[in-house]
């Protein structure tokens, strides 16, 4: 009854009964406990949790691993990555040991925030405690490596696993398609096949994913077909997205806005936002305000989509068009939502943000990244100011340029690190064209390998190249 009441968010009711078996002179037991913290932390109430967790101890009773292990998950689950990432190392303080549960779910929060190296130290755990080689431990190695930019580890761990499922194989896939190796994707793909393992749903998603990233449309149609004719599996919404976005960001628009009219899905704020994305590469007005169009009548409170739109118009010098889209978001309301990156340096994450706290060595990175421009003017840098949606002068759009957390977060970690360690930085929006070609001039300049995961993939940048081919 306690655990149900939990579960539906009904907390007073829960608490209730307990004060009722405390009146009845029944004493509530663990399990009990637990079914209560883990209603607080799958409804995203972490400290309350917490706190119950804490309080036990004067019931007689101590928070187990289960205990634990529902707090953090309920973090995970609510995106609390670095909660979650936290409370762990608070349940080890406490003298409770994880079990393969408990490492699943933290690796899915290191895997979110990029931290290789807390993830490197619970793979450690996971050999000296004998729970590498399950499987599902495996799995969420391999994607906590690829996304926290260790491909050849991932496929270390991929290689050693003996006894894989298809969860395995896509994580691998899916690790592939993001760093944009397609042809490994692919050949991976075969082995799966050869191996016996059917593909599910998430593999074409998966093989999809690999065919967007590099331009891949002839094979991204056939794998949609495939799928359908060959494995006999339907393809859902998202698999109808991939090939719309596909489309779109080969430069197909049309087509692209023709199959999503046609296809048997209602097209969702995903569809609508990844079209709108392709028109400002393409720079095509008309389809991208059909998409606006009805991407915000389906979220008119997302501040991204309004930004889009207007980064449109004022690539297009359309003033007017930029004042009343921010007119419209001030109608309703909506704040332009901040831009963040971030890094590790040894146990600490440092993070930079547009409208943040300002970092406390702000002044020795600006430095750095100013003499780090000098060098690149040499190479021939010059600053694309195209994504600044401000009607000011080119010089105080350079002077925005320079702010762009990405580029901060890559010059604080080349200023903190030593030489020739590659550095890897997570950031929540997609790069911008002048980003990405500062980063590809930073890794020649200083022979760095740099890892930089955006909104849409990882991208590797080493010796003045990226992994993307500049095509994301």
């Amino acid at each position: 009854m306690i655990s149900a009441c939990a579960n539906e968010g009904s907390f007073q009711e829960a608490l209730k009964l307990l004060k009722q078996m405390e009146r009845e002179g029944i004493k509530p037991n663990l399990a009990t406990w637990n079914g209560l913290i883990s209603g607080y932390a799958m409804k995203g109430k972490a400290r309350q949790a917490l706190i119950l967790i804490r309080q036990l101890r004067f019931t007689g009773l101590k928070g187990d691993v289960v205990s634990w292990t529902a707090l953090i998950s309920g973090c995970s689950q609510n995106k609390l990555f670095e909660d979650s990432v936290t409370f762990f190392a608070e349940m080890q303080n406490d003298g409770v040991k994880p079990n393969s549960a408990t490492l699943v779910t933290v690796l899915k929060s290191c895997a979110s925030l990029g931290l290789l190296k807390k993830g490197s130290e619970l793979h450690c755990y996971a050999t000296r405690r004998g729970m590498d080689m399950k499987v599902h431990v495996s799995t969420a190695l391999i994607d906590m490596y690829c996304k926290s930019g260790n491909l050849r580890n991932a496929h270390q761990v991929f290689r050693m696993l003996e006894d894989k499922n298809v969860a395995t194989w896509n994580a691998m896939i899916v690790g592939f398609a993001n760093y944009g190796k397609t042809k490994e994707a692919f050949l991976l793909f075969e082995d799966m096949l050869s191996s016996g393992i059917k593909p599910d749903s998430i593999t074409f998603t998966a093989l999809l994913t690999g065919c967007r990233h590099s331009g891949l449309i002839d094979a991204g149609w056939k794998y949609f077909d495939d799928m359908k004719q060959k494995y006999n599996i339907t393809p859902t919404l998202e698999h109808y997205a991939g090939i719309a976005d596909l489309l779109a960001r080969g430069g197909f628009l049309d087509e692209a806005l023709d199959f999503i009219k046609n296809m048997p899905f209602k097209p969702d704020a995903g569809v609508w936002g990844s079209l709108l994305c392709a028109c400002k590469t393409h720079r095509n007005l008309q389809v991208a305000e059909f998409a606006a169009k009805n991407l915000l009548r389906l979220e008119p409170r997302n501040s991204a989509n309004y930004m889009l739109m207007i980064a449109i118009y004022a690539a297009e010098n359309q003033w007017d068009d930029v004042h009343n889209m921010r007119v419209a978001m001030n109608r309703l309301a909506v704040k332009s939502g901040a831009g963040w990156s971030w890094l590790q340096i040894g146990q600490t994450i440092h993070s930079f943000s547009v409208e943040g706290q300002t970092h406390p060595e702000m002044g020795t990175i600006y430095f750095e990244l100013y003499q780090l421009v000098s060098k690149m003017k040499v190479l021939g840098y010059v600053p694309d100011t195209s994504c600044i949606v401000h009607n000011i002068r080119e010089e105080e759009k350079k002077k925005l340029l320079m702010a762009h957390t990405e580029k901060l977060a890559i010059t604080y970690g080349l200023i903190k690190t030593s030489k020739g360690m590659p550095l890897r930085v997570v950031t929540n929006i997609r790069v911008c064209n002048d980003c990405h070609v500062v980063a590809k001039l930073i890794s020649e300049i200083s022979g760095r390998e740099i890892f930089l995961r955006d909104g849409v993939r990882v991208h590797h940048f080493k010796q003045g190249q990226c992994s993307c081919n500049d095509y994301w």
